[in-house]
């Protein structure tokens, strides 16, 4: 019998064959926590009394939830993350570097590696066929430490796709349908393994986006196959020798089989409270936005910000435009391409490269009562700084299209064009 993506992975990193439900202690090639999580995975480190990391330059600190930070015990909390770095010898991501996925995608993460962070889109390093997942800070403590983690093999979920996207249909709406499919804890420490046809006409940073959200539907990762489309990716980033094919096998034991058709999937919508509180756009009317975000590690790449550019071009929002890039090579591609320019003349607010509103610490807080559509990829109560606002999740598309129109809209709507 075949093996899964999850079982070759992790069967090759520690030297036998492993059995999903089973737990082992595996290596880890990269550890990573940020500002919100690194102080309590510092703490855990330093209640073992191990005075020195076992591979300072494979453990990651990234300033980017607050960034730069606005009040006095989160600056506080970054000097304590400096100083700790500058004392073991890890690395760090400096605010204003971006948000740390973006990041670890960039210059990191390859296929075949394990790859655990404190933050739970961790696994947006799977569109890389890396096992790549999110952690909590005692666990990342002690992966810090000693440079392994015991963890549970998951069963694995095969997402069979086909086709192609249509205009004005993302990536992000790919992954809203499967989790409205799914239901918010239908993948529990599940691994969705994305196989078919259709995965050869996604992009990398539409796999990014997929693979990034696969937590949302309660997944352990989200994980896509090593090819062509993957080497070409690594080549851009200058790690063309990070590059491994990894395949995956046709009689794999999949505890489950979900087959979508892209060509049959619509511009979607999450409604508050809950990710899979989803929609299609079409169906929602007449809702009035107030604030829309477009960034993140879910649509804060520059593909995102050129698509939104499209719509804008030489027009006027009428609701706010908040727009913050992924990383700081993101803005600077930005600033090459013009699409900063188009954005801001249009009424947009840039944001330097992190989280920005996404966590609710800062840039971006809502009013009582106020809607905001955002590219991100939660929209929980209270997510954006305010339980008495409203989070809608959509493409970054979709966001601009409603940006411009003032209210949510379907981007493939006719008349876009006379705003």
């Amino acid at each position: 019998m075949g093996k899964t993506f999850v079982q070759k992975i992790l069967s090759k990193k520690l030297g036998k064959e492993v059995e999903p439900g089973k737990i082992y202690i595996f290596p880890t090639d990269w550890v990573f926590a940020q500002d919100g999580t690194g102080p309590l995975a510092i703490k855990v480190f330093q209640e073992l009394q191990i005075k020195e990391v076992s591979n300072p330059s494979r453990v990651i600190f990234f300033l980017d939830h607050a960034s730069p930070p606005p009040r006095s015990e989160l600056a506080n909390s970054h000097k304590l993350i400096r100083e700790f770095c500058a004392r073991i010898g890890c690395l760090i991501g400096e605010e204003g570097d971006g948000v740390c996925h973006q990041i670890m995608v960039e210059r990191y993460s390859a296929p075949g590696q394990i790859i655990v962070g404190a933050d739970s889109h961790t696994c947006t390093s799977g569109a890389l066929s890396a096992f790549a997942t999110g952690m909590g800070s005692t666990d990342i403590g002690v992966a810090i430490a000693l440079g392994k983690v015991w963890m549970k093999v998951p069963f694995s979920f095969n997402i069979q796709l086909k086709g192609k996207l249509k205009e004005r249909v993302t990536a992000k709406d790919i992954i809203l349908h499967l989790i409205g499919k799914l239901g918010a804890s239908g993948a529990t420490y599940k691994a969705l393994e994305f196989t078919g046809e259709g995965t050869r006409n996604l992009s990398m940073d539409d796999r990014l986006t997929i693979s990034n959200m696969a937590v949302e539907c309660g997944a352990k990762t989200g994980i896509f196959p090593s090819d062509e489309i993957t080497r070409e990716y690594l080549t851009s980033m200058g790690r063309e020798n990070d590059f491994q094919e990894i395949s995956y096998d046709t009689d794999a034991p999949y505890e489950k089989e979900v087959f979508i058709n892209i060509e049959e999937v619509e511009p979607m919508v999450s409604l508050p409270h809950s990710v899979d509180n989803v929609s299609k756009v079409k169906e929602v009317k007449n809702l009035k936005i107030d604030q829309v975000f477009i960034g993140t590690c879910t649509g804060g790449r520059l593909s995102d910000f050129m698509k939104a550019a499209e719509i804008l071009e030489g027009k006027k929002v009428k609701s706010r435009l908040l727009i913050a890039p992924g990383s700081r090579k993101v803005f600077l591609e930005g600033e090459k391409e013009g699409v900063w320019k188009i954005l801001i003349e249009a009424g947009g607010i840039l944001l330097p490269p992190g989280c920005g509103p996404c966590v609710g610490i800062h840039q971006g807080v809502l009013a009582d009562g106020e809607v905001c559509l955002s590219s991100a990829n939660r929209n929980f109560k209270g997510r954006m700084g305010n339980p008495k606002g409203a989070i809608y999740l959509a493409s970054p598309i979709t966001c601009a299209a409603s940006a411009l129109t003032g209210y949510l809209t379907d981007p493939r709507e006719a008349g876009l064009e006379d705003y």
